[in-house]
């Protein structure tokens, strides 16, 4: 019989559960064996409490078991623009985004849900060509769910692009990958709402995982993900296979 595979998820916040007003502080997940879940929760916990967001009170941890079979996707490749502050790297960004075909009013639509956002706990959803939005998830947004690195490909991976095999960027571009990897997906727009960290990316099947070094001042606690869609999409499907379908990242 095959040993099952769980996916294990932390949320935090700060002055009570997201559900109630607390102010989102942290969240991530790992696929794990059994044997590795209390390892993994504690990694988890540990994490929920050292952020730069503030200190969390309220943190969840859940885990479910998966189905049998996982889904396995290659990375998207990473490149860097180099960028000297904010206003360069955010005209960088849109200008990546028009070639990829995103429309001038989806990404001045994007660009300013970022700037304004402060505590979003899940991607918001554009419309590529209109601009508008297309979920109905308000302040909640989409969250990216159960997928991770499978150990052997992250390992030959990280040997490749050792200055940048941190976890904040593994993560990003496992995020990034299964986002990608969905036909409905034209862009990614993202920036950390980590005040002390300024690089983002623009990710797309078409050009990877591009990383931006500066797309907010340090000390700025705005940031999150936009999702740009193309017309043809289904939005049901599309939001199940983001919070549903468990993916590993890696080499097939």
């Amino acid at each position: 019989m095959e040993e099952a595979w769980y996916s294990i998820r932390m949320r935090a916040a700060e002055g009570g559960a997201h559900e109630t007003g607390g102010r989102h502080i942290s969240g991530a997940e790992r696929l794990a064996r059994r044997e590795q879940l209390e390892t993994y929760a504690a990694e988890l916990i540990q994490r929920a409490f050292s952020h730069s967001r503030g200190e969390s009170d309220f943190v969840n941890i859940s885990i479910e078991k998966l189905p049998s079979s996982i889904l396995k996707i290659p990375p998207l490749a990473l490149s860097t623009e180099s960028v000297q502050d904010e206003a360069e790297g955010r005209e960088k960004a849109g200008q990546i985004l028009k070639q990829i075909g995103v429309s001038d009013p989806a990404i001045g639509k994007g660009l300013a849900l970022l700037q304004a956002a402060a505590n979003y706990r899940g991607a918001i959803l554009i419309h590529g060509e209109t601009g508008e939005r297309v979920d109905d998830r308000g302040i909640r947004g989409v969250r990216v769910s159960r997928m991770d690195w499978d150990h052997d490909s992250y390992s030959k991976w990280a040997e490749e692009h050792h200055h940048f095999c941190s976890s904040r960027i593994a993560e990003a571009i496992a995020l990034a990958s299964k986002v990608s990897h969905s036909p409905f997906t034209l862009a990614e727009l993202c920036w950390s709402d980590d005040p002390d960290y300024i690089t983002g990316y623009v990710a797309s099947p078409q050009i990877g995982y591009k990383r931006i070094t500066h797309l907010k001042k340090v000390g700025n606690s705005s940031g999150g993900r936009i999702f740009f869609v193309n017309k043809d999409i289904d939005l049901d499907s599309y939001i199940r296979y983001l919070e549903l379908e468990p993916v590993w990242i890696g080499k097939k």
